[in-house]
């Protein structure tokens, strides 16, 4: 007796569908890409009970004739790809022809369509019912395909009850539509659900991409502070593959586009919900974006907090591999380290623009006097490492002595030997007409209503001092609020990674005792290639043996209480940078630690003239709008908000 023996289609296909169609989100993702696919005007998505009961997807798309209807139910038949060289380099969402067989095999099926082409006016309709058709008739309807599927995995009850409750399924379903929305704003998309209409989304005209996609996201997540961006770059270097038949184009130059919205400084989400990553047009999973975003915002983001984006990756489809996942949800790259870095390396270029695009046209640190007051303002004599932070660059002391200037915004006497007026006035004091300042610069609006404005860019007139740390200002758009030790951590910071740019080598600082550092050997060579970049970082790393390094030396701003646990943490962000690491970008996180030691605190008091000199030197950092460990450095309360508030407006 045999014990090996084909299985029956019925079977192959309820196995294939559950690689394609896990949860009755799968179901609508693979109607809706064929629909794109079949070049659709207007799409629209129907459920009741999450799915579980009906999901029609309905399109205006070519349709198809009745031979192509029923061929299109066989497995591996489809009309996107020809040959295997075709898998090399793909345009379309779907390609397997695996979807419409494995939905139906696990459902209650009926595809209605009607070809475009020609005079036919007459349709086909396909009754299936889990994989077994029923019937074959003739239909009549306008150009384009409805398909309805009933009852999804009524034949396969053990996957039916793996499924989640109805409200979390149609929420699965509607941020894959949504999704499928922003990638095509000019498509018309209508969901209804349980017969409600959900929402109905026009096709957007504007000749724009930006403005399109700006809209569509305007309608689905509602107003953001979005920064936009549109960068190519041709793609050097030879691919990351193993086949010895590697495509011409792998070993070559490629171009690559970047293009969409981003959140502006101050702008994120506590999940990845609203992080929408298109490759292609095709929403994508991948783990190589997902750390670029991250580096991208690096310093701005809190830990724990994720950007809010849509962007659009183009790519030459040979560059780029959808066919890894049986759904198509994860895409490879060929050249993966030089997309992610070409992706990082813009989104913190359109960051860092947002503040300092109009640098050359107004100096960040000109003054005029507010309109009340013509004398020239007063000046406190600060220290000179504070001055000249914004006057001109500092010179190439020992890196020790910025540290012990890091204090210079520090008040002589500390708060709790001041006397009472003195104390007082560090606790709410409003500044007179007399005393207040504007800072001025010209500014540019940018394209689009949500479109962010740097707040630093607009004139900030000081008010006054609230809770012994928070500085209140007034603009022309409401009221400002800046948390002082903060804005003083991006102020040093910045200061000390320039210096360390400056210098071709950190100074070192020995330690007392030696310590030995036991790795594994994996970590042990890993370890052994980078010790070059450590020894620019100023760490005094050296060979003790096959699997045990001697550390004899820290750069003098670290202040290591476990050098072990330090040295770890080392070969972590060395392997998170890949090969673009730098001493300076290995030094920047303990300088982000350092840093809040030295800044100014709470119950700090300020003179007017030092605030004012604090702001001055934030508009001149490149990311002022958070401190190195994202938190903000300002937050702004415009006066819509403020009159919605005091109920002046509803």
């Amino acid at each position: 007796m045999n014990r090996i023996r084909l299985l029956s289609e019925q079977v192959a296909n309820q196995i294939a569908a559950g690689e394609v169609v896990d949860r009755p989100a799968s179901v609508v993702k693979e109607l809706v890409e064929n629909a794109l696919d079949a070049q659709a005007t207007r799409i629209t998505v129907e459920i009741q009970a999450g799915g579980r009961s009906l999901i029609r997807v309905t399109d205006d798309g070519f349709g198809m004739s009745k031979d192509d209807a029923l061929l299109c139910l066989e497995r591996h038949a489809t009309s996107k790809i020809q040959s295997a060289e075709d898998l090399a380099s793909i345009a379309t969402m779907g390609f397997r022809g695996e979807a419409l067989p494995s939905i139906a095999s696990v459902s209650r099926f009926t595809l209605t369509t009607c070809e475009s082409a020609g005079q036919q006016i007459e349709g086909t309709q396909i009754v299936i019912n889990g994989g077994r058709i029923l019937e074959v008739k003739s239909a009549s309807m306008a150009p384009g395909t409805s398909v309805e599927v009933r009852q999804l995995f009524f034949n396969l009850p053990a996957r039916r009850k793996f499924l989640r409750s109805e409200e979390t399924e149609s929420s699965h379903i509607q941020h894959y539509v949504s999704l499928a929305a922003l990638a095509r704003p000019d498509v018309a998309f209508t969901f209804l659900r349980e017969g409600h209409l959900v929402w109905q989304l026009p096709s957007v005209t504007t000749p724009s991409m930006l403005d399109k996609i700006r809209q569509r996201l305007r309608v689905l997540h509602g107003e953001e502070r979005m920064l936009s961006l549109d960068v190519s770059r041709e793609l050097q270097g030879t691919a990351s593959t193993e086949k010895d038949d590697a495509s011409e184009s792998a070993s070559g130059s490629s171009l690559v586009r970047l293009w969409g919205l981003i959140g502006s400084p101050g702008v994120s989400r506590s999940t990845r919900d609203e992080q929408n990553i298109f490759v292609n047009r095709r929403p994508i999973e991948n783990r190589g974006l997902n750390f670029a975003l991250l580096e991208g915002y690096h310093t701005s983001l809190m830990k724990g907090r994720y950007p809010v984006c849509c962007l659009f990756l183009e790519i030459d489809p040979a560059e780029v591999d959808v066919n890894i996942h049986p759904s198509k949800r994860e895409v490879k790259f060929h050249r993966e380290r030089e997309v992610r870095n070409f992706v990082s390396a813009t989104l913190r270029d359109a960051l860092l623009r947002f503040h300092s695009d109009q640098q050359s046209r107004a100096s960040p640190t000109a003054v005029e006097m507010a309109p009340e007051r013509r004398e020239p303002r007063p000046t406190t004599k600060l220290p000179a490492a504070a001055r000249k932070s914004s006057e001109a660059p500092m010179p190439k002391p020992e890196l020790e002595k910025l540290w012990r200037s890091a204090t210079a915004l520090r008040p002589p006497v500390p708060l709790e030997h001041a006397d009472p007026t003195q104390r007082a006035a560090a606790s709410a004091r409003p500044f007179s007409s007399e005393e207040s300042t504007a800072i001025s610069v010209k500014t540019q609006g940018l394209s689009g209503s949500t479109e962010a404005n740097p707040l630093l860019k607009v004139p900030l007139r000081i008010v006054g001092v609230v809770g012994k740390l928070y500085v209140v200002l007034e603009s022309d758009r409401g009221l400002v609020l800046l948390d002082q030790h903060a804005a003083h951590e991006r102020i040093l910071y910045e200061q000390m990674v320039r210096r360390l740019e400056e210098q071709d080598q950190a100074p070192s600082q020995r330690l007392l005792l030696p310590e030995t550092v036991e790795l594994s050997p994996r970590d042990a060579q890993f370890l052994r290639d980078q010790l070059p970049v450590l020894t620019r970082l100023g760490v005094g790393l050296t060979e003790f043996g096959e699997r045990t390094f001697l550390l004899d030396a820290l750069p003098p701003f670290v202040r290591a209480a476990a050098p072990r646990k330090f040295v770890l943490e080392l070969i972590d962000e060395l392997k998170a940078a890949g090969n673009q690491v730098s001493s300076v970008r290995l030094g920047e996180q303990t300088i982000a630690k350092t840093v809040c030691r030295h800044a100014v605190k709470a119950n700090d008091f300020l003179s007017e003239p030092e605030l004012q000199k604090l702001v001055d030197d934030l508009r001149g950092c490149e990311m002022p709008y958070t401190c190195p460990h994202g938190r903000p450095t300002l937050i702004e309360m415009n006066y819509r908000e403020l009159e919605r508030k005091f109920g002046r407006q509803q």
